[in-house]
C-alpha cells in the first residue's frame, strides 16, 4: 500500500508515556534472548494475536508504538537488531512496507505473514492510473486492502494459521498453543454472531468513515462503506465529492459521518456540519491508545458494533 500518512514519531511517542498503552512490549532489550517465544509482532492487530495465542509461553514486543499510525512506520537500527534475536516475526505483508523490507532482509527463522493466512481483496481503495503492464501489476498488489482484522471471521483465519505456525516453531508448548488458538478463534466466532445478529436489521445499510478501511466488515455484514477520503485519511476531498456525499446522505439515510482515533477528525466534523449530520467514532483497531473505547480488539470492536446500530438504525 503505497501512502503516506501522519504519525507520532516513537521518540515523541515515548515521551508522552504512549509506550506503556498495551500489554505487550516495545522495549527492545526485552524483546530477545529470554526464556520465552519471543515474537516480533508488527503492529497491534497482529501483537494481540500473538499474545493470546502465545499465552505465558511468549514474549511479545511491538515493532509499533501505541498513538503510531503504523503505515508510515520507520524501523530502526534498534529494531532490526530486535528482530534478528527474536524468534519469530509476525506481520501483515502490504500494510507497513518497512516492516516488509526488514522482515525479508533478517534471518530470522520462523516469518508469518497473516496476508499469506487468508485471501486479501481490492475494495477499490486504493491505486492510481499508470501505463504500463508493470505499473500496473504493480497498481493491483497495493490495491488489496489490508484491513482483514475488522472481519471477524478473516480474523479467525489467521488466528488459526498463527497458532499452526507457532506450533511448529515452538513445539514443546505445541498443546497450548493450539488450546489458546481454539479459544481466541470461538471467541471471534461469537463476536461474528454479535455483528450478525446486530446489524441484520438496520433502516439504512450506507455508513460514512474518514477513510475506507472498513470494507472486509462491510462486505461481511452487508453494510456500504463510502469513503470521505479514500485509503489516505489525511488527504482533503474535492467539492464535488463532498456534494456527492451529501446527496447520498439524504437518498441513503445516512445519519452520521465516522472518524478515528489515530488522525484528524477535522474532515469528517466539515462534512457532517455541512450536511447537518452526526459524528461517532468508528475505530479501525490499528492500535489502542487512552482515547480507545475499549481495552483490547474485542471491547473496541463491541464498541465499533454499537457505533454502527446507532448510526444505521438497528431495530
Amino acid at each position: 500500500m503505497n501512502v503516506r500518512r501522519r504519525l507520532i514519531p516513537a521518540a515523541l511517542a515515548s515521551a508522552l508515556g504512549l509506550g506503556a498503552l498495551t500489554a505487550c512490549s516495545s522495549d527492545s532489550a526485552a524483546s530477545g534472548n529470554t526464556d520465552k517465544f519471543d515474537v516480533v509482532a508488527s503492529f497491534y492487530p497482529m501483537a494481540f494475536l500473538a499474545e493470546q495465542i502465545g499465552g505465558g509461553h511468549a514474549n511479545v514486543t511491538s515493532l509499533t508504538e501505541p498513538g503510531q499510525e503504523p503505515h508510515d512506520l520507520e524501523i530502526s537500527t534498534q529494531q532490526r537488531a530486535q528482530l534478528e534475536e527474536a524468534d519469530a516475526a509476525l506481520y501483515l505483508k502490504g500494510l507497513q512496507p518497512a516492516v516488509d523490507e526488514a522482515v525479508g532482509q533478517t534471518g530470522i527463522k520462523t516469518k508469518i505473514d497473516a496476508a499469506s493466512l487468508t485471501h486479501l481483496e481490492d475494495h477499490g481503495t486504493g491505486g492510481h492510473a499508470h501505463e504500463g503492464e508493470e505499473a500496473h501489476a504493480e497498481e493491483e498488489e497495493h490495491a488489496r486492502d489490508p484491513h482483514v482484522w475488522l472481519d471477524p471471521v478473516k480474523y479467525a483465519e489467521i488466528a488459526q494459521g498463527v497458532g499452526k505456525a507457532f506450533e511448529k516453531a515452538d513445539p514443546d508448548h505445541a498443546a497450548d498453543y493450539k488450546k489458546n488458538t481454539e479459544a481466541l478463534v470461538k471467541k471471534l466466532n461469537g463476536l461474528n454472531g454479535d455483528f450478525e445478529n446486530g446489524l441484520k436489521n438496520t433502516k439504512s445499510k450506507v455508513f460514512f468513515t474518514n477513510h475506507a478501511a472498513f470494507g472486509y466488515l462491510a462486505e461481511r455484514y452487508g453494510l456500504t462503506q463510502e469513503a470521505i477520503s479514500g485509503i489516505d485519511p489525511e488527504s482533503e476531498p474535492s467539492g464535488a465529492r463532498v456534494r456527492e456525499l451529501q446527496q447520498e446522505a439524504k437518498a441513503d439515510g445516512v445519519t452520521t459521518v465516522f472518524y478515528e482515533t489515530l488522525v484528524s477528525d477535522k474532515t469528517a466534523k466539515t462534512l457532517a456540519r455541512d450536511a447537518n449530520l452526526k459524528t461517532d467514532v468508528l475505530d479501525p483497531l490499528e492500535g489502542i491508545t487512552d482515547k480507545s473505547r475499549g481495552d483490547d480488539y474485542f471491547q473496541v470492536m463491541e464498541s465499533n458494533l454499537k457505533a454502527l446500530q446507532a448510526a444505521l438504525g438497528a431495530k
